[in-house]
This record gives C-alpha cells, sequence and structure tokens, in this order.
C-alpha cells in the first residue's frame, strides 16, 4: 500500500506511458495524423511549427476532427469540425463561440470560451520520433463520451 499515493498502480501507469505515433519529418508534410493511444483515438496536428494531439472526435456530436480545417479565431488556432463547425482550440480544447449582446443592436460579435470540452493530450519530439501521452487530468471533458464505448473504432483489448 501506498499512503502517500504517489505510486500509481502498473496499469494506471501504462495507460499514460508515451506511445510513438510516426515521424517528425512525416506529421510535418501531411499536417495531420491519426492514432490509437492506449485504445483511444487521437488525431496530431502540426500547426505553425507546433504539434498538437486531442481525442478523434468532436465534443458536440462525435464528428471527425482530423477531417476539419485550421482557422484562427480570436488570434487563437482552433479545428473546425466538418459536421456542425465547431471550433476548438488546439492549444487548450476549449469549444468557442460567438456572443452578442441582444439589447444592444450596434454591438459587435465578441468570441467567447465554452470552457474545456474536447481532450487534449501531450506530444513529445525526441530524436526525429513523435511520442503521444494521454492525458491524465482528473476532469472529464465533454469529448470522453465519443472516446469510448460503442463510438470506438477498435474493439477494446480486454
Amino acid at each position: 500500500m501506498d499512503p502517500d499515493g504517489s505510486e500509481q498502480d502498473p496499469e494506471t501507469k501504462e495507460q499514460y506511458a508515451s506511445v510513438y505515433v510516426g515521424r517528425e519529418e512525416d506529421i510535418k508534410r501531411s499536417e495531420r495524423i491519426t492514432a490509437v493511444v492506449h485504445d483511444r483515438e487521437v488525431v496530431i496536428f502540426y500547426h505553425k511549427g507546433e504539434f498538437h494531439a486531442m481525442d478523434i472526435r468532436c465534443y458536440h456530436s462525435g464528428g471527425p476532427l482530423h477531417l476539419g480545417e485550421i482557422e484562427e479565431f480570436d488570434g487563437r488556432a482552433c479545428i473546425v469540425c466538418p459536421w456542425h463547425k465547431y471550433k476548438i482550440t488546439l492549444e487548450t480544447g476549449e469549444g468557442l463561440y460567438q456572443s452578442i449582446d441582444p439589447k444592444d443592436p450596434s454591438a459587435k460579435p465578441m468570441w467567447c470560451s465554452k470552457g474545456i470540452k474536447q481532450r487534449i493530450h501531450t506530444v513529445t519530439v525526441d530524436n526525429g520520433n513523435i511520442y503521444v501521452t494521454l492525458s491524465n487530468k482528473p476532469f472529464k471533458c465533454d469529448s470522453d463520451y465519443y472516446a469510448t464505448g460503442i463510438f470506438k473504432v477498435i474493439p477494446s483489448s480486454f
């Protein structure tokens, strides 16, 4: 027993171990790839010199984010879901929307955050190899719903 909780059980440790997903030059060239990391489907983007990884299905309705376009909104790079045009920041997984004050007819729409909706994973570059480590943040993300259960393409290994 680990009284201070600093040691994870082996199964949990393995679930959050980094997984090789491809070569750096290949991902830079294609600008995105899909991968399965510990039974979870993710998409890895290369945009403006940075790698980003997130759950492959949109938090709203399970849309295929790997088929979406990357656009800038309010100075933030976002993937736009091809199904319903939901905008998700690559950096944080926040859902963005435009809001306007209905009582002010001259008001301009402002970009607002719905909060973190899409689970973001860590990308590591090591000697030309790209690795993804799944997020172990303790909060629930809306995208978790579509990353598990019947929505997964591959069956669970247990």
